[in-house]
């Protein structure tokens, strides 16, 4: 009976060692240098912001001329109600 408790807790210890090894970190850390972690921080920052920017500036080539087609015609419109005498 004894002998046979004894492997089971065995087999529990053994289980909750290999749960262990597989879910959890190890006590020891691994080493960062951390002058690669802060330019590895910039650029990723960087790289955030210039998505951000191609985002809300980049526009097509078409985009571009129909806004300075609006823009025209509408300065022409304004152009137009003007008094003569002015």
């Amino acid at each position: 009976m004894a002998l046979i408790r004894a492997v089971q807790w065995a087999a529990l210890f053994h289980l909750l060692d290999e749960c262990r090894n597989r879910y959890m970190v190890n006590s020891m850390s691994n080493v960062i240098n951390l002058n690669q972690f802060r330019k590895q921080k910039a650029r990723a920052q960087k790289r955030a912001k210039a998505d951000e920017n191609a985002v809300q500036h980049g526009r097509s080539k078409a985009d571009k001329a129909l806004d300075t087609a609006r823009a025209e015609k509408s300065r022409q419109d304004h152009e137009a109600h003007k008094r003569d005498d002015e």
